[in-house]
């Protein structure tokens, strides 16, 4: 009895633990919600001084997200070699002045500049998130604080709509930017005052393999996001395609032969950490997707305000609320290939019945979203725990930038993919009189500006562009899904 009680941790370790619990997902969400705040202002944006063209505001959207994903894992190494707590703390600060730079735009290339400077201090501040977290929690209840920082994780698009919808009610875009500057410094503050600093483990930054990782990743989205406006065949969008295959295979090359690389490619030989990435790539593909298109879609489509636009996406939460608690429990009993099957089965039906429920009443709408939320319910606590666990504790800034990174990828390239397929289908299904120009309007505020009369037929091209982009992205998340319960099953099956 003496030794139990030796062993349970007291009340005040439970009680900081809880805190730094507390403290990291609210920094967690502040950044993923950015991602997701940016697509209810795309509206306001393609309206305003700022006069951005249909691929300018892919850009903006993107280039915080890009940024995020590509420096997510360096920023995890230089919290494990410099000090999680003091990464984390700098991040939030570099995001604070990111968004004030945005806030303050006045041309396109300064708006994109806050948001790179944004995604910078976001690559710093969500996978320190995880090594703060690793270090501060017990190992035997580090699992299910993993798990719950996961499906929290989940709830960062949510609450980014919510709050980013309340913000913009106002009529003004600058008032996302201004309102996200106090947030970030209350939550440096709590950082600052409830965690403790962690055991630094020597990292090499890796100069060489962050430059080509980057530069792979800005390569495959320029051929993405300006395929639709330069065309599929021309040499700009081939020689992006090229490029980045290219920089990749450089990439993998200059990794195997670093004597310290950021990212060894021979780690993703264990399947359980490939599953787990690239379901992570997946979800997030599948969620960030859906979060770009949908605030102009209810807005164009369903005629809602900006604020109700935002608070529509709320029956997407209850799943991952109520499941938050439960699915650990869950998975240890059904097991993970089967859950991540059925998480994956959800999403892709969930965007799939989206799809065809643009022109139906809202319930029905809420409905899909509810399937999709336990789809993200089923997957993400599963697959962050998997990741985590496939790395040793002296990496968890690593495992965290790798998840992150996976997150933010599969954001960025379902926003660049769904966008795409928005406008060119759009484009093609506008009035006649409007398919005779050129160039084509690629956006509904340009259209509209140019054809006033014909208002009600630019929101159902849109609605219809909309609707074949939600089809695209559930079909590319169901074989994907597939791809990783195969190789969760396979990983299962050789242990």
């Amino acid at each position: 009895m003496i030794e139990t009680q030796v062993n349970q941790p007291s009340a005040a370790v439970r009680r900081r633990e809880t805190l730094v619990l507390v403290a990291v997902c609210a920094c967690t969400i502040l950044v993923v919600g950015f991602v997701a705040a940016i697509n209810l202002a795309v509206p306001l944006l393609a309206s305003s001084d700022l006069h951005p063209g249909s691929s300018e505001l892919l850009w903006i959207v993107d280039a915080y997200v890009i940024v995020f994903a590509c420096l997510v894992i360096p920023g995890g190494a230089v919290g494990d070699r410099f000090g999680r707590k003091g990464a984390l703390l700098t991040g939030l600060l570099v995001f604070a002045a990111g968004a004030t730079i945005s806030a303050l735009s006045t041309a396109v290339p300064l708006m994109l500049a806050g948001r790179i400077v944004s995604g910078l201090g976001a690559a710093l501040v969500l996978p320190n998130c995880v090594g703060v977290l690793v270090h501060a929690t017990g190992e035997d209840r580090r699992r299910r604080a993993l798990a719950i920082w996961g499906a929290i994780s989940g709830m960062g698009g949510i609450v980014g709509n919510t709050a980013g919808a309340a913000l913009l009610n106002t009529g003004a875009w600058q008032t996302l930017f201004w309102g996200v500057v106090p947030v970030a410094l209350l939550c440096a503050t709590g950082i600052a005052v409830i965690t403790t600093s962690s055991p630094r483990t020597y990292r090499s930054l890796d100069p060489a393999g962050t430059v080509l990782l980057v530069a792979t990743s800005v390569a495959l989205l320029i051929g993405i996001i300006e395929g639709p406006d330069r065309g599929w065949a021309s040499p700009v969008v081939l020689g992006a395609f090229v490029l980045a295959v290219v920089l990749g295979a450089v990439w993998v090359l200059v990794e195997l032969r670093v004597r310290h690389p950021l990212l060894n490619p021979r780690l993703f030989r264990a399947p359980m950490l490939t599953s787990a990435s690239l379901g992570m790539l997946v979800t997030w593909f599948g969620s960030f997707g859906l979060f770009y298109l949908n605030a102009s879609l209810l807005q164009y489509g369903r005629g809602f305000s900006v604020l109700a636009a935002g608070f529509a996406t709320l029956p997407l939460a209850i799943p991952i609320l109520i499941g938050s608690r439960f699915i650990p429990a869950l998975v240890a009993r059904i097991g993970i290939p089967v859950a991540l099957g059925a998480g994956f089965l959800c999403i892709s039906g969930g965007l799939l019945g989206l799809s065809f429920a643009t022109r139906q009443p809202f319930i029905v709408y809420a409905i899909w979203l509810v399937v999709l939320g336990i789809g993200f319910a089923l997957a993400l606590p599963t697959l962050t725990a998997e990741l985590t666990s496939g790395l040793p504790p002296e990496q968890a800034g690593v495992a965290g930038g790798l998840q992150s990174a996976a997150r933010e990828l599969g954001s960025a390239l379902g926003i660049a993919v769904v966008g795409t397929i928005t406008v060119a289908v759009f484009s093609r299904h506008l009035p006649s009189a409007l398919q005779a120009l050129d160039p084509l309007p690629r956006t509904v505020a340009e259209a509209t500006a140019l054809d006033p009369g014909a208002r009600g037929q630019i929101a159902d091209a849109f609605v219809t562009g909309a609707s074949t982009a939600l089809q695209a992205g559930a079909g590319l998340t169901l074989v994907a899904g597939a791809i990783v319960v195969a190789l969760a099953t396979r990983h299962r099956a050789h242990r």
